[in-house]
């Protein structure tokens, strides 16, 4: 069976624990986000040259990709972590999100931030393969989150903002608190951590976890 296969058998089980009589928990898939870069068009030619375009390589959920770019993170005491994903499209802002560990490795001191929130945050140089880029702030670790669209918040009783906790439903049984619930009609349901997070609850990419209602 492939990742595919599974992905969509995971979520039929989860819409069907959804939509039983049980009210205390709501079943969502885990979505494990790695390190990666969002760009405007402007830090785009910077980094890759003139009028260059990001190109697709995977879709992800409202909207988003993963490109085919990557592009190597330096921090303030010259420490790297290279082959960083970009997203796209391109953005407003740039914005770099990466792990608590990864802050450690560059040698900087990321805040824990909501996406788009970069006021005042890491600073962080970015190389590619055409120039390098400084950026003053944008740099941050992101703050666990749950997408859903509005049917899913209604039927939940929650509402876009609302912070919940979180139970992973293995063995370990790890319960993750303030998961700020973020609602979108573009949205598909799914709780986002980070790789630090993932690893110390011991879950992966498309495990299952219940918010606590």
């Amino acid at each position: 069976m492939d990742a595919n296969s599974v992905e969509y058998i995971t979520r039929l089980v989860i819409e069907a624990v959804n939509s039983s009589d049980r009210k205390d928990e709501m079943a969502v898939p885990i979505g494990v986000s790695a390190r990666h870069i969002h760009l405007t068009q402007e830090h785009v030619e910077q980094l890759f040259g003139p009028g260059y375009q990001l190109t697709k390589k995977k879709d992800l959920m409202g909207g988003q990709w993963a490109a085919c770019e990557q592009c190597t993170l330096v921090g303030l005491k010259l420490r790297a972590i290279e082959n960083v994903r970009i997203l796209g499209p391109v953005r407003s802002a740039s914005q770099i999100e990466i792990s608590a560990t990864d802050a450690r490795t560059l040698g900087i001191s990321a805040p824990l931030r909501q996406s788009g929130d970069t006021k005042g945050s890491a600073p962080i140089v970015l190389v590619g393969p055409k120039g390098a880029l400084y950026l003053e702030e944008g740099c941050i670790v992101a703050a666990r989150h749950i997408h859903m669209t509005p049917s899913e918040a209604e039927s939940a009783g929650l509402r876009d903002g609302d912070l919940v906790s979180v139970r992973m439903g293995n063995d370990r049984g790890a319960v993750l608190d303030n998961v700020k619930i973020r609602v979108d009609g573009k949205f598909t349901l799914e709780m986002h951590i980070d790789t630090d997070e993932a690893n110390a609850c011991s879950v992966k990419q498309g495990d299952t976890a219940y918010i606590l209602l």
